[in-house]
């Protein structure tokens, strides 16, 4: 429980900073009260992690174990967050896709009376589930410190920059690179490179 409680810390706290670091840094500097105001939206997964990070490494130090004993025991279980998070915004009908006329689009009131992906749900499907089995799977066998962490960041990057191409950008955004790369899409690569690696890297003197 008291891994649960130091992820859930770092979880909220850092989806929170990330938010507002990463997508409405301008708006915050001039509203800093509102960052307390988190029951008003506004979270970031990649704001998340870092804060996840940053518990499981303070977690491991106070409990004297590894960190990526920790971190690699905590990989296959963040598919399953990252899941439900995703129904929520289904449910909640937030961060929908773009206009399309596939023919499972369907209409968000809150986004206009133009049908759009629901990129939540690809979402849910890809880095909820499909990447659940992968890490699990993987997982099963005996890998090295790390490489456990490093296949779902990969996961989760490459899946969360395909899916950002059928996701609405954030309205005060838009594309921040390349007039086409979103900030999803953009934050993502660092996780994606982390995470290969993690995943690739040699073992060093034999250790």
């Amino acid at each position: 429980w008291d891994l649960v409680f130091y992820v859930a810390i770092g979880a909220v706290l850092g989806g929170r900073l990330g938010y507002v670091a990463f997508y409405n840094a301008a708006y915050y500097l001039t509203h800093p009260l509102e960052i307390l105001w988190v029951w008003t939206g506004g979270m970031s997964f990649h704001g998340g992690l870092i804060g996840v990070v940053a518990a499981v490494m303070l977690f491991a130090r106070r409990s004297e174990r590894s960190f990526f004993d920790v971190a690699d025991f905590l990989a296959p279980l963040c598919a399953p967050g990252l899941l439900a998070g995703r129904i929520g915004n289904f449910i909640n009908q937030e961060l929908w896709g773009r206009v399309s006329d596939v023919p499972w689009a369907m209409v968000f009131p809150a986004g206009g009376p133009l049908p759009r992906h629901p990129s939540q749900l690809y979402e849910a499907a890809l880095e909820g589930v499909l990447l659940f089995l992968v890490v699990w799977v993987f997982a099963s066998k005996p890998r090295r410190a790390g490489q456990v962490s490093g296949l779902f960041l990969v996961g989760y990057g490459l899946f969360r920059f395909f899916v950002e191409f059928y996701r609405e950008p954030d309205l005060h955004l838009g594309p921040v690179v390349l007039d086409w790369m979103t900030m999803g899409q953009l934050l993502s690569i660092p996780v994606f490179v982390v995470g290969a690696w993690l995943l690739l890297r040699r073992r060093n003197n034999g250790s």
